[in-house]
């Protein structure tokens, strides 16, 4: 064979994902994903050094933690279906440069907009990323049974990013500035982009049609609408407030507007038959489902592992290790228990392990009880994270490869959207249940400090303080009472949640369908219209 002939091949075992490279193809994709995880939950420890340095106001500083998951959320149909246009691999690489470039803004921002900004420019490099590793993973994975390992692995760092970033971001509060936790990017990413040039494989949809800039614009914007309300919600806004209400109707509307033109387009920006599937329909709600347990009950868990339990933070994520660990294991042996039991059975026992985990850390009390967590985090961690990658996986295999994209933006949108109506959701419940006890009419405390004490667990524990002697105890003791209380009452709830989940499952397949690998025919990289 001539050296020419060869050349030439090259790029189409590369589109192909042949070979032994395409599990180096998954290491770098991998490291992106990783980078994007670590960096949502990274800056929850750096909030009070950033609170001392740049005095940022109340909304300021939500703001800066908010706007990154935010803008993500928003953003990810957008460059998703932007992808399958003129490029996976080309979004993924550019948005490692703007993550980079963000990173450096942020680490070393003197004022609060300009860390907002900062952290809004890394949303929306993490929106570039996330789709675009989900979608190259579809793509040089043709064959289902070597795909679902591969998923595995994936979630599997997810599950990891996610729990390093808080552990991360206080080793380096400890020892550096509060920059420092945007600072372990630029190396990372000055790594990825010539990496990533060189090994990730270029891989495009059908290109048929225009890209629809006005459909993603409305998505965007509708998207953002809805996950700034439903945040608003969550951080205890009320819920006629015109800052929450008129954000949600507005997402919405523009949401609604977006489908009409969906459906009226004959190349629409995202398909929405893939929606009656019942395997893709299901899968997406099993992952909204899923992280609306997940991360309200990982946020209540915090609070009582440091208010009830009077633990530190940084022993608080060592407690919460064991569920990250026993989410790493179910996606490593995610792709066997798929191909045994079936997406059906998968995702079905799934759901029935966390529910079972949710009611028996209802046992939780205002004592330390370590055998009782670590028993509960590991189920938790392990049917959780058995649910999302049967999830994912039944959702990717029901797409052709030119839609990956859009597919990957719809189940990381539905990610993010579970994550915020989880913490909206069982917040609320909690903070109804909790409320009456607290602020009940201790003896001997004022009715304005019941009434504040009703706000919040750590507010109760300053008015007690603050009042001191007996009513002092007695309210904290109250408060404590009525925060195991409220936490139960949210478990059960999340329970029944959990429960809803299982039914769904039943409309999934009962068993893996596994086609013969096809390796994709190699296409001219034609530039895609783009039309208005």
């Amino acid at each position: 064979m001539s050296g020419t002939t060869t050349a030439a091949a090259a790029p189409r075992r590369r589109a192909a994902g042949a070979g032994a490279n395409r599990w180096v193809v998954l290491v770098v994709l991998c490291a992106s994903l990783l980078l994007v995880a670590v960096d949502a939950t990274v800056l929850h420890v750096a909030v009070p050094a950033v609170t001392e340095d740049l005095r940022p106001g109340g909304i300021e500083l939500l703001w800066i933690v908010d706007v990154y998951p935010l803008v993500c959320a928003a953003l990810l149909i957008l460059f998703g279906t932007l992808g399958d246009r003129v490029g996976r691999r080309r979004v993924l690489l550019l948005g490692y440069a703007l993550f980079g470039l963000a990173s450096a803004l942020a680490a070393f921002a003197g004022s609060a907009p300009v860390l907002i900004a900062a952290r809004a420019l890394l949303g929306v490099g993490g929106a570039m990323i996330m789709p675009a590793t989900l979608s190259i993973l579809r793509q040089v994975f043709p064959d289902r049974r070597e795909r679902a390992l591969a998923i595995g692995i994936w979630t599997a760092v997810a599950a990891v990013g996610a729990a390093l970033g808080p552990l991360l971001g206080g080793a380096l509060i400890e020892h550096f500035w509060w920059g420092s936790v945007f600072l372990v990017n630029i190396p990372l990413m000055l790594v990825s982009l010539p990496v990533g040039r060189l090994l990730l494989p270029e891989s495009k949809g059908d290109g048929q049609g225009p890209w629809d800039v006005i459909g993603a614009l409305m998505a965007a914007a509708g998207l953002f609408g809805v996950v700034l309300g439903v945040k608003r919600l969550g951080a205890g806004d009320p819920v006629l407030s015109i800052l929450t209400w008129l954000p949600l109707l507005a997402g919405a509307a523009l949401l609604t507007g977006f489908v009409r033109r969906q459906k009226r387009r004959t190349h629409p920006l995202v398909d929405l038959a893939m929606f009656r599937r019942p395997a893709f329909s299901t899968s997406v709600g099993c992952i909204v489902l899923a992280m609306l347990a997940l991360v309200g009950l990982e946020l209540i868990a915090a609070q009582y592992l440091q208010l009830v339990l009077g633990l530190s933070p940084l022993q608080t994520g060592l407690r919460l290790l064991p569920l990250t660990f026993a989410a790493m294991a179910a996606g490593l042996v995610g792709a066997r228990l798929l191909r045994s039991l079936g997406p059906r059975r998968m995702v079905c026992a799934g759901f029935c392990l966390t529910a079972g985990a949710v009611l028996l850390l209802t046992e939780m009390g205002r004592t330390d009880d370590s055998a009782l967590l670590l028993t509960g985090f590991v189920l938790l961690g392990f049917g959780l994270e058995t649910t999302l990658f049967g999830a994912y996986e039944s959702m990717l295999s029901e797409v052709p490869p030119e839609r990956a994209g859009g597919a990957a933006a719809i189940g990381e949108t539905s990610y993010q959207l579970g994550a915020g109506i989880g913490i909206a959701l069982l917040g609320s419940v909690m903070n109804a249940a909790y409320q009456p006890g607290a602020s009940g009419g201790v003896p001997g405390v004022p009715g304005p400090d019941s009434r504040a004490a009703g706000h919040s667990l750590g507010e109760a524990y300053e008015v007690a303080a603050r009042l001191g002697g007996p009513a002092g105890v007695a309210l904290r003791r109250a408060a404590t009472d009525a925060f195991v209380h409220g936490l139960h009452v949210t478990l059960l709830v999340s329970a029944a949640l959990l429960a809803l989940g299982a039914l769904m499952a039943l409309r999934l397949p009962r068993v893996m369908h596994c086609e013969p690998a096809r390796v994709p025919a190699p296409r001219d990289a034609a530039d895609s219209r783009v039309s208005v």
